[in-house]
């Protein structure tokens, strides 16, 4: 039991660490200092929290064996930035990261089901 919390753990730490890589990314990806002030809107960091919290949530769903449901995690993000995704650059930013979080945390659920199995069984 405590060698699979271990597990656990260690996943969502690389979850967590995970967000400062597709920061790097996205950093780089960003043009003119025109798109910069663009991507800043709204409360800072709140986006690199949501982007955790989406990453540890596509984490366990693939733990869980639960695919279908990252479907969703996706399409709540996108009805709420609905109006924003007319700016093509906030579009981009937006689909770079989200694309970004969500394969990194669907690899990294896979890599860790493929080394250690069943981590959370569903029935008994």
């Amino acid at each position: 039991m405590l060698y699979k919390l271990l597990i656990l753990i260690l996943g969502y730490l690389i979850m967590v660490l995970a967000g400062y890589f597709i920061k790097i990314i996205l950093k780089r990806s960003i043009g003119s200092s025109e798109d910069k002030n663009d991507m800043r809107q709204g409360i800072e960091g709140v986006g690199a929290l949501i982007g955790m919290l989406e990453r540890i949530l596509i984490f366990s769903l693939v733990l869980v064996d639960q695919y279908a449901a990252i479907s969703i995690v996706f399409a709540a993000k996108s009805i709420a930035r609905f109006k924003e995704l007319d700016n093509r650059s906030i579009a981009e930013y937006y689909l770079l990261g989200t694309f970004l979080s969500l394969t990194t945390a669907v690899i990294i659920g896979i890599i860790f089901r493929i080394i250690f199995g069943n981590i959370i069984p569903l029935v008994g």
